[in-house]
């Protein structure tokens, strides 16, 4: 087996960028710690009554009684500085002003209107820094006639119709398991802000980037959203099952289940030959979607004669795509998941060393992984003040006020 090269040690391709971070939650969050991973050194700003409303989501809780961590924020901060600010003082608007003058880009998630009220709205924004790049993320969009609405992730799963596609069943709605419209706005958010610092680099000038949670799920729509934009169908939720390829989805096994993905008729004809499966009806991909339901009680009656353990060597050995289902345990001690940095081991200043969920993008220059390197853990809240404000040439003992 061949050792993979050792990355080099690189501060990531947005190194020299700042990002101011005025996001709490979920949403923005996300986009500035992709950044972050990317190299840019991204500055939170957080209110001085607590911080980020997630520093207080829990449980689970880890760390010392007097100072407990939340997993929550852990899980969306890592490779940020922070600094406790009060936006309605006058250092806490003086300090903003200043960070803004020498940032790159700024990214926020108020509801529309809050930023004009605090005085920073695009013009105000754009006298300061004509070069810089804002980010604004809403729920509902910034403007149309529900942009007032509050936007929070499992009330836009069930607007923006992902919860009619998910579940058992149409009278089952179910949300995603993780808060993914507010993790799609981050990461479509971050994709405009590095397209925006692209467009900066021929016009000398940044510009204002909206997203929102409604526009990230209907994006990612996909082929169910032409089924009823183009076909006219409305697709519902059902299971765990392709709405247009079968069979493709979640079978029992004799002890379990396991996962195939029967996209081609090559791949169809491995799996009727390793499992001697009646082919009467079933000859095209059409036919097989319509019977559904008697070529799943026919491939689980194969199915359960086999262990998955047994069932994955026979459908390995036959070339057909399969899978289990791992619990989160099992995915963070998977070797392919450390292989590929996706358990990032970190220095926390209270916790000492903790494993958080890696960054999704690696980087290669002439086969030699530049990958960012000496990632930081999530900070505690005001931890960079001192720092922060002597880059701003500001007193580096003043607080906060």
């Amino acid at each position: 087996m061949s050792i993979p090269p050792q990355p080099r040690t690189t501060a990531g391709p947005l190194a020299g960028y700042t990002v101011v971070d005025l996001s709490r939650a979920l949403a923005g969050p996300h986009a500035t710690m992709m950044l972050g991973d990317l190299g840019a050194r991204v500055i939170k700003v957080e209110n001085t009554l607590g911080g980020d409303d997630t520093r207080g989501w829990g449980p689970p809780f880890v760390g010392p009684e007097e100072d407990r961590q939340s997993t929550y924020f852990l899980s969306c901060n890592r490779n940020k500085q922070s600094i406790a600010l009060d936006l309605k003082s006058a250092d806490g608007v003086q300090t903003l002003r200043e960070m803004i003058i020498k940032a790159d880009a700024l990214v926020e998630n108020f509801r529309p209107g809050v930023m004009e009220r605090l005085g920073f709205g695009p013009e105000e924004l754009s006298q300061l820094n004509p070069r810089l790049v804002v980010l604004s993320i809403s729920g509902f969009g910034h403007d149309g006639p529900e942009a007032w609405r509050s936007g929070y992730d499992q009330i836009l799963q069930g607007e923006a119709g992902l919860m009619s596609l998910t579940g058992s069943a149409p009278d089952d709605p179910q949300k995603v398991g993780v808060p993914i419209g507010d993790l799609l706005a981050g990461m479509y958010g971050a994709y405009g802000v590095l397209a925006a610092l692209l467009e900066r680099e021929r016009t000398g000038r940044g510009q204002h980037v909206r997203t929102s949670l409604l526009a990230s799920i209907i994006g990612v729509h996909a082929f169910q959203g032409t089924r009823n934009t183009v076909a006219g169908q409305v697709p519902r939720a059902q299971g765990n099952h392709h709405p247009s390829i079968a069979p493709y989805g979640l079978f029992r096994s004799a002890d379990g289940f396991v996962q195939i993905s029967v996209g081609s008729p090559k791949l169809w004809d491995s799996l009727v030959e390793a499992f001697e499966l009646p082919t009467q009806g079933f000859e095209t991909n059409e036919l097989r979607v319509q019977g559904r339901e008697k070529l799943i009680l026919l491939i689980e009656e194969k199915f359960g004669a086999f262990t998955t353990q047994e069932l994955l060597a026979r459908l390995g050995e036959a070339g057909v795509p399969s899978g289990i289902v791992r619990t989160l345990d099992e995915v963070y001690a998977w070797d392919q998941v450390r292989s590929q940095g996706l358990a990032l081991d970190v220095q926390h200043p209270l916790l000492g060393e903790i494993t958080l969920p890696g960054a999704p993008l690696r980087f290669f220059e002439e086969h030699a992984e530049v990958t960012r390197t000496g990632h930081t853990a999530p900070p505690l809240l005001n931890e960079h003040e001192a720092q922060i404000r002597q880059w701003l040439g500001a007193d580096a003992t003043q607080g906060a006020r």
